[in-house]
């Protein structure tokens, strides 16, 4: 880091050390609703999820999921396996999908360059918090939840072909595989899936933890201004702050195909060690929340 960023840095850390300090009472109070929805709502909503994914990569489920994937992928100029990534992060939520692209690279199955692309539109939200959390709880409708759910799914898809032009022709020497016909036992797939899934979970807590604290002097801001600044930092506070009409429904979707500074952190921590660059995945979910907030826009006209 250069001098002149360390020192912005240590400034702003000691402007929120001073803040924590001065505002001790409602910071642990946010603290412990954090820690509260952890426990209540990402923990069992993403572990099973990680753990899961995890063994099925282990087991080969990429190399499965490729020849009936392949013509999908294709469209993006990637190989069949990176589709198991895309289908994992669609019905798992964030950072399911990273986390699998990172997993399909380690075991040899994609490229630098096709793994880095393929975080542009793999990881998403979680359907269960579009249809029922969003819709059902925000909007009083799950047949919002479903358009919330539809327009994801469509934006992330439509996001991927900001990064077709840097493929190459699939037809090249693909990468040396690590064991390609060889997935450990069952049991050892297992006892992996389980740690690697709770190590990733302490990760992802603390980011929503820490998080939580920071957006809660912008929730009280009230109005949009505030529910759109809460959005960009933590996606699950959000929810609180939105308003049940067509401006609600548009920064819902916006705000979940970004998912927040908090999904990035957390996605920056299932890839360390993995070799992968953030880049490609912040600029995809920058293209996915503008695309996303457009297509709300035109469906809204039907809904509100």
């Amino acid at each position: 880091m250069k001098p002149r960023w360390r020192t912005g840095a240590c400034l702003l850390l000691c402007g929120l050390l001073i803040w924590f300090l001065a505002d001790a009472g409602d910071v642990r109070a946010a603290a412990a609703a954090g820690l509260a929805l952890c426990a209540r709502s990402v923990i069992p909503a993403l572990f099973p999820f990680m753990a899961a994914s995890t063994m099925l990569v282990s087991l080969g489920f990429g190399e499965w999921a490729s020849p009936r994937l392949a013509g999908l992928m294709s469209l993006y100029r990637l190989p069949g396996p990176a589709g198991s990534a895309l289908l994992l992060g669609l019905v798992g939520g964030y950072p399911i999908g990273a986390r699998t692209a990172a997993e399909l690279h380690k075991k040899g199955l994609l490229t630098v360059d096709e793994a880095e692309r393929l975080l542009g539109f793999c990881s998403n939200s979680n359907p269960v918090f579009l249809i029922s959390v969003l819709g059902g709880g925000v909007f009083g409708s799950p047949r919002a939840g479903v358009y919330l759910w539809l327009i994801h799914i469509l934006s992330a898809l439509l996001a991927g072909f900001f990064f077709r032009g840097s493929g190459k022709p699939l037809g090249r020497q693909r990468p040396p595989r690590l064991s390609p016909c060889q997935p450990p036992p069952l049991p050892a797939a297992f006892v992996e899936g389980v740690r690697s899934a709770c190590a990733s979970m302490v990760s992802v807590c603390g980011f929503v933890i820490f998080f939580y604290v920071l957006a809660s002097p912008l929730a009280k801001l009230g109005g949009s201004l505030g529910a759109g600044l809460t959005g960009a930092l933590e996606l699950f506070s959000l929810t609180p702050l939105l308003a049940a009409d067509r401006t609600g429904f548009i920064l819902a979707s916006a705000c979940a195909g970004w998912g927040g500074l908090s999904i990035l952190c957390q996605t920056a921590a299932v890839l360390e060690g993995s070799g992968l660059r953030l880049r490609s995945y912040a600029a995809g979910k920058a293209a996915q929340a503008l695309l996303a907030g457009g297509l709300a826009a035109a469906v809204s006209l039907s809904l509100f």
